[in-house]
C-alpha cells in the first residue's frame, strides 16, 4: 500500500521557540523520496550563550524522533510516541539536530516495536546501533547543516533500498480514516476487516500506543494547525468543532499534550 497519504494528511507541528533570538528551530526537507516516511530534519540551537540553562518543551506529535548533540555526536538518542509533552532541561549552549519519522515509519524501517519506547528517550545504540554507528562515525561539529543533511540523506537512501516494509493495508486504512476525520473518531465504528485484538496490536507495534490515544494527538495537532485566536476560543467553537462537548474537557486535553492552557498558547 502506499503510505505518502500520511504525508499529504497530516503535518506534524512543534511550536517555534519563543526566546527573542537567542535560540532557533528550523526544520529541513529530507531528499524527495524519503519525504512519506521521514517527515522532516530539525535544527535546535543556541545562536548565542544563553545567561542560564534552557527548558525546551516538546508537545506531543504522533512521531518517533532520532535527535543528537552536533558537538557530541557520539550521545544520540531516540524519542518515542509520547501520549503527553515532554520537557528537556538543556545547557547554555547547544546545538542538536533530529530526524522525525512520520507515524509508523520508524518501526517500519527498523522492525522496532514502537511501544518499546515510548514516553521516553532511548539511547540509539540500544534500538538500532547501526544508526547509532553513523551518526557517532559521520556527523560532529565540523559539519554545516547542509552537509549534515546531505549524509543523512544518503544513508536513509541506502537504509530504504533494503528495508522491507509490512504495509497492512488494513491498519493504513485505519490511520488514513483518523486523519480524515482530524483524529474525531468512534473507535467502536471503525471496520477495517481486523479484529480490535489485532488492531490493538499493530497500533502498538507501528504507533506505539492505542488507537484511541493516537487519535487525541492527531485531535490536537489539528487543533495546533488551526492556530485559532483568543476570541475564537472564548465563543467556544474551537472544542465543539474538534469533538469536545464541553470547555474544561478541551482545556484539560489541551493542557495534557501542550504543557499550558489553550488561552497561553494562543494569547495574543
Amino acid at each position: 500500500m502506499d503510505v505518502s497519504f500520511i504525508r499529504q494528511l497530516y503535518i506534524p507541528v512543534q511550536p517555534a521557540v519563543k526566546s527573542y533570538g537567542t535560540v532557533s528551530y528550523q526544520e529541513f526537507l529530507p531528499h524527495q523520496q524519503l519525504q512519506p516516511y521521514i517527515y522532516c530534519y530539525w535544527q535546535l540551537k543556541t545562536n548565542q550563550k544563553l545567561n542560564q540553562p534552557f527548558t525546551y518543551r516538546i508537545v506531543a506529535d504522533g512521531c518517533i524522533d532520532i535527535f543528537f548533540e552536533l558537538n557530541q555526536p557520539q550521545e544520540n538518542f531516540v524519542m518515542g510516541f509520547c501520549k503527553k509533552y515532554t520537557e528537556f532541561d538543556l545547557a547554555e549552549e547547544f546545538d542538536y539536530v533530529g530526524v522525525r519519522f512520520l507515524p509508523s515509519m520508524f518501526p517500519q524501517l527498523f522492525n522496532v516495536d514502537a511501544s518499546s519506547i515510548s514516553n521516553k528517550a532511548v539511547e540509539l545504540k540500544e534500538v538500532v546501533p547501526q544508526v547509532a554507528a553513523f551518526i557517532q562515525s559521520h556527523l560532529g561539529a565540523n559539519l554545516d547543516m547542509n552537509k549534515v543533511i546531505s549524509l543523512l540523506n544518503e544513508f536513509f537512501l541506502d537504509l530504504l533500498s533494503t528495508a522491507n516494509f509490512q504495509n497492512d493495508a488494513r491498519f493504513y486504512n485505519a490511520i488514513a480514516l483518523i486523519m480524515k476525520n482530524y483524529g474525531v473518531v468512534d473507535m467502536t465504528e471503525i471496520d477495517t476487516g481486523l479484529s480490535h485484538r489485532q488492531l490493538r496490536r499493530l497500533f502498538n507495534f507501528y504507533i506505539g500506543d492505542s488507537m484511541k490515544t493516537f487519535s487525541k494527538v492527531v485531535r490536537f495537532q489539528n487543533i495546533l494547525r488551526a492556530k485559532p485566536s483568543t476570541q475564537s476560543l472564548q465563543q467556544n467553537k474551537l472544542f465543539f468543532d474538534s469533538g469536545f462537548f464541553d470547555q474544561s474537557h478541551f482545556i484539560k486535553d489541551f493542557k495534557h499534550f501542550y504543557g499550558v492552557t489553550p488561552s497561553k498558547a494562543f494569547g495574543r
